[in-house]
């Protein structure tokens, strides 16, 4: 049961996002909870509660935050990331995003996939990058990975 059963999204204190990211959203947090392998490490002796885990992610002075708790809403863990590491690849996945839409109205098959390989490429990035920040603090498989950075995303777009 190490997995993520609920998420939240805390984006009170950000503009309001729009209505593709809206969706972008959605379609991540659905994905996630189909599919995605969460486990809280034991760390320093201490017991680790065991999942299935609720997890809300919020930007909270210029800090990424992971609030999780247990299915009965007992604390599990909370960890603060700085956002330093996500700002560029985050700033790039934004703006080969529109080059991709761009792409899809102007230019021929073979380009569109050009630019959305180059798309994937830099998701598979901030997922990477994702990973490394959590080690230690939780283990993520890569699609798991995928979907949170795709959350990020959403939050760092409104942050």
């Amino acid at each position: 049961m190490s997995r993520i059963a609920s998420i939240e999204i805390d984006d009170r204190n950000l503009p309001a996002p729009t209505h593709e990211i809206e969706q972008e959203r959605k379609v991540a947090v659905f994905d996630l909870l189909e599919d995605n392998s969460f486990t809280l490490p034991a760390r320093d002796d201490r017991d680790t509660p065991s999942g299935p885990y609720d997890l809300t992610l919020a930007i909270r002075e210029k800090r990424l935050v992971f609030d999780i708790k247990t299915e009965t809403k007992k604390p599990a863990a909370e960890f603060h990331l700085s956002l330093g590491p996500f700002r560029q690849v985050v700033k790039d996945y934004f703006q080969i995003c529109e080059s991709y839409l761009s792409a899809v109205k102007n230019l021929p098959p073979s380009q569109i996939e050009t630019i959305d390989m180059a798309r994937r490429g830099i998701h598979m990035e901030g997922s990477r990058i994702l990973q490394e920040r959590l080690e230690g603090k939780a283990e993520i498989d890569i699609d798991t990975a995928r979907r949170l950075f795709t959350l990020i995303c959403v939050l760092h777009f409104g942050g």
